[in-house]
């Protein structure tokens, strides 16, 4: 069976505040970026399209409410044209990758890490400070500590917890897609993908959703079930 060449979309929420920070993040030659709340249903093609959610584990309804989109969207039109990719990560994939930012930033035993990311409700806020004592565990790091930007603790707050417990040195690392700020007397981390990593994992999701659809037929658009986290994925960095 030949797969039909299908239109990525990227469907964006509050990991990267609405879509606002993936354009500088992937260039100017990546699919096209729709906030799932706002432009997601009047973005889609008449063409075939594959929806990438890009999520990193911590907004729980964005796939849900791109498949109703995507749901929405194809009435009246043949099965398969649009299908739902899983989403661009978990949080296994991103304790991985913050683990690999720490090496990165050359810590001493005298630095605190902070993570950064949006507030986006009480349980996926929950989950940042889960990941923050996995990333804690497997690292030879004194201090992972968390901030919300629009939440509690703010990054403020955060980086005098850190001068409260002691660290001589602050380095702010990015929880989410959006670059973590620059404060006084701290280092900030980049961000925990390269454009080229971050361009083939979302043609990576899209492909394996094409894939899904001309091997069995599953467009992705029930309702997708809970992610389940498992220890093999909080090893696996991309995947």
């Amino acid at each position: 069976m030949t797969v039909p060449r299908y239109e990525i979309l990227l469907a964006a929420g509050a990991e990267s505040l609405g879509g606002r920070c993936l354009p500088t993040l992937l260039g100017p030659d990546a699919p096209r970026v729709c906030a799932v709340d706002r432009e997601l249903r009047s973005a889609i093609p008449r063409r075939p399209a594959v929806v990438v959610p890009m999520t990193l584990g911590r907004d729980p309804d964005l796939s849900p409410v791109a498949a109703q989109a995507l749901r929405w969207a194809a009435r009246g039109r043949a099965e398969g044209e649009l299908l739902l990719a899983r989403p661009l990560a978990g949080t296994g994939h991103l304790v991985g990758w913050l683990r690999a930012a720490l090496v990165h930033a050359r810590l001493t035993a005298a630095s605190a890490v902070l993570l950064v990311a949006p507030a986006i409700g009480p349980e996926p806020d929950a989950e940042l400070f889960k990941i923050a004592r996995l990333v804690r565990q497997f690292t030879p790091v004194r201090w992972v500590e968390v901030a919300l930007s629009g939440g509690d603790p703010d990054v403020d707050e955060g980086v005098e917890r850190c001068r409260l417990l002691g660290a001589e040195e602050v380095v702010l690392v990015p929880a989410s897609f959006v670059p973590a700020p620059a404060r006084p007397g701290t280092r900030t981390a980049g961000p925990l993908l390269g454009r080229a990593s971050l361009i083939t994992l979302i043609h990576r999701r899209a492909t394996e959703a094409e894939h899904r659809w001309s091997g069995h037929r599953d467009d992705g658009l029930a309702e997708p079930m809970p992610h389940t986290h498992t220890h093999e994925e909080t090893r696996t960095h991309v995947g």
